[in-house]
């Protein structure tokens, strides 16, 4: 029976039960009086039930018709309210938004693109993962995040990238360590030390840059630790367990077990990547990006 209603009918009988006068109904539904008669006998047939009842004076409402204007008006203003958030998400002002992202991103660049965006797209909602580079790419592909929040510039054909940030690296050495800021020259005095660095298959262009910047300075780190978070990094630092290198936003100044020295005179930077399939199925993301 629901099946052949149409919204028509609806819109019909609610400006009828509001004015219980056919003629007035029919003007301002700029339809014939007739056309409209037929329009409700045709809804009372499919309802099985006289929503109206009439005689030469007036017409009002049957109890059945009574019941059916609560209903008829919840169906309308629920279709209007669901029109409304398809507008929205159409439009990219409502939806939700599923970013990945490197830790170092949320230290420093994230949080005020995040908040920007909130100020602006109030109704989008924030789902946000960290992950490492090569997990970020995987869940683009398999449609898991919308845009992630790389230390890598190598992608597949399918993706689009931005460089979005670009930071200087920092040293962190164990707090007893002999190198201090005062007599720190450059990374060649560090030659002979165990360097604890991200894994290169996790984030190459990170690792390559590190080995760039030693050999620019004469030697070859030697790696005895590799991991893809920083708290456990600046564990094993604060351990005596090797020194490292990291993105400058990755600084721990609540950490009184270890120091960092800003890598200020070397030409290497580490730069972080805005990267999302070219597909751009999420209608938010476009909007998202022109904040980028």
């Amino acid at each position: 029976m629901t099946n052949q209603l149409e919204f028509r009918h609806l819109h019909y009988f609610l400006v009828l039960a509001d004015t219980l006068h056919y003629r007035e109904a029919a003007e301002k539904l700029y339809i014939s009086q007739s056309a409209l008669s037929q329009q409700i006998q045709r809804l009372e047939f499919i309802l099985g039930k006289n929503l109206f009842i009439r005689n030469n004076r007036k017409v009002s409402l049957s109890p059945e018709g009574i019941i059916f204007k609560q209903e008829a008006t919840l169906i309308q203003n629920q279709a209007a309210l669901s029109m409304e958030r398809w507008k929205s998400a159409v439009s990219g002002k409502q939806g939700l938004l599923k970013i990945g992202f490197v830790g170092s991103a949320m230290q420093k660049y994230l949080p005020s693109v995040i908040k920007k965006f909130s100020d602006t797209h109030p109704n989008i909602e924030f789902y946000l993962n960290d992950l490492s580079n090569t997990a970020q790419l995987a869940a683009l592909e398999a449609g898991q995040i919308d845009i992630g929040f790389i230390r890598s510039n190598v992608v597949a054909p399918t993706m689009e990238i931005k460089s979005v940030f670009k930071e200087k690296f920092a040293l962190v050495l164990p707090k007893d360590h002999a190198i201090s800021k005062a007599n720190f020259k450059n990374v060649s005095q560090l030659s002979e030390e165990s360097f604890i660095l991200f894994p290169n298959k996790n984030s190459q262009m990170y690792y390559d840059q590190i080995v760039a910047l030693c050999n620019d300075h004469g030697f070859a780190p030697k790696i005895s630790h590799r991991s893809i978070h920083a708290p456990t990094i600046f564990k094993l630092v604060e351990g005596g367990l090797g020194i490292s290198i990291v993105p400058n936003s990755l600084r721990d100044k609540s950490n009184t077990k270890i120091k960092f020295i800003e890598l200020n005179n070397v030409p290497q930077e580490t730069e972080l990547f805005a990267v999302w399939n070219k597909k751009k199925a999420n209608m938010a993301l476009p909007y998202f990006l022109e904040v980028l």
